[in-house]
Order: structure tokens, then sequence, then C-alpha cells
């Protein structure tokens, strides 16, 4: 471990700092942590922050705390869940992964809303779409527009899983979204495709609302790189 932790938002410190130890290998599946009394001296923080921070790597499933143990970590990719990775704003695996699921989750949930959405959720994606259109060359406005037409795309699918992934998609993206903005890049080339797929789903065209999605998505996750 390096340097002691900063006294400003100390458990969140310790946790973030723990959690990107384990994420990234430094601590492998099966590593026993240090005890919660080294982990304090190392860090320079008490005995109550250490346990604060383990007890919400346990939450995500990153550690096994046993009383009288060693915490354990757990193999996070076989254990872990959508809110226990760290983003990373350069790029990566991650990054592309998560756009990846994305591109397919919305594409699949595109030709389900044209067969399930209610007359009402028809009309809010077509002024979603309108309103993507209207966002201009704020990205932070246009970003915040896509993922309200997205949302509602799959808020329209009648598909519970769907929308608890995209619960825990919007808890990884939106606090980050600003470095996300290449998504909406070129935002009057991309405008008329949110149309098509709104215009689609309303037509009750599952291909043609899916292919609008998959050319968006697609156009998207380049522009990221991915």
């Amino acid at each position: 471990m390096a340097d002691p932790i900063p006294r400003q938002s100390v458990p969140d410190h310790v946790f973030e700092r723990l959690r990107e130890e384990i994420l990234t290998g430094s601590y492998r599946p099966g590593d026993a942590l240090p005890s919660q009394r080294a982990l304090a001296a190392d860090l320079g923080v008490n005995m109550s922050t250490v346990r604060e921070a383990l007890g919400r790597l346990e939450q995500l499933r990153l550690v096994e705390v046993r009383h009288g143990n060693a915490t354990r970590v757990l193999d996070w990719r076989r254990s872990g869940g959508l809110e226990s990775l760290v983003l990373p704003q350069g790029g990566g695996e991650a990054l592309g992964d998560l756009f990846e699921a994305r591109r397919l989750l919305l594409v699949e949930s595109a030709r389900l809303a044209a067969e399930r959405r209610e007359e009402e959720q028809a009309r809010a994606l077509a002024e979603l779409a309108r309103a993507v259109a209207d966002a201009g060359p704020d990205s932070r406005t246009a970003l915040l527009a896509d993922w309200a037409f997205m949302a509602a795309l799959v808020e329209s699918a009648h598909n519970l899983v769907f929308q608890l992934v995209m619960n825990s998609v919007r808890e990884l993206y939106l606090p980050r979204a600003e470095a996300f903005a290449a998504l909406v890049s070129g935002l009057e080339e991309l405008a008329p495709l949110y149309v098509r797929a709104a215009e689609a789903v309303a037509a009750r065209d599952g291909g043609a609302a899916a292919g609008a999605i998959g050319l968006l998505t697609s156009a998207q996750q380049a522009r990221l790189g991915g």
C-alpha cells in the first residue's frame, strides 16, 4: 500500500483504494487482505473506517469477511455485479465490454419495445428523440437526452431484467457522463437515427427499430474507440 489516505472523505477513499487494488489484480482471488489493524496503520486511518470499507466491499461481493479469520478476496468476475466496476476514463477492457453490452441490450430492447410498448410510451419516445435533436452542442445536455431516450426504450420493452441491468448501468455511467462526450459527437449525424427508431417502435416494426438502434449504438461505440 502507498501513502496514507487524505483526511477528506476518509471511508470513501479507503473503499475506493481497496476496490481498485482488487479489480486491477493487486489482490488476486483467494488472497488474504492484511488484518484490519494492519490496514488501518498502513493507511493512517482508524479501525472503524477500515471496517466500513470492508463492509462495502463485502456488499459488492468482492471480499468475504469471516470474523476471526482473514478477509479473503473473491473472484469478482464470478461473484460481483456491474456495481463493482470502476470505469476507466481512458478506455480499457471494462469500458469496451460495457458499451458492447449496452449495444446488444438496446438493440433487443428496441425489438421488444415495438411489440410491447404502450401508446403513451411511443409518444414519449418520439418526444425524447426530438429532445436529442434539440440538444445542440452542449455535450452534457446531449448525453442526458441520449440517456433519457435509451432508458425509455428499455422501459418500453417491459422486461424486468433488462430494466434492472439498465439501472446498474446508470449508476456506472451518469456520475461520469462527461467522460463519454464522444457518444454524442457529430450529433447532427446521429439524431435522425433516434427519430427513425422512435417511429419504428410506434409503427410496431421490430426489425426497423432494432436496425436503427443497432446503427446508432454501433456509431456511438466507434466514437468511443470501441
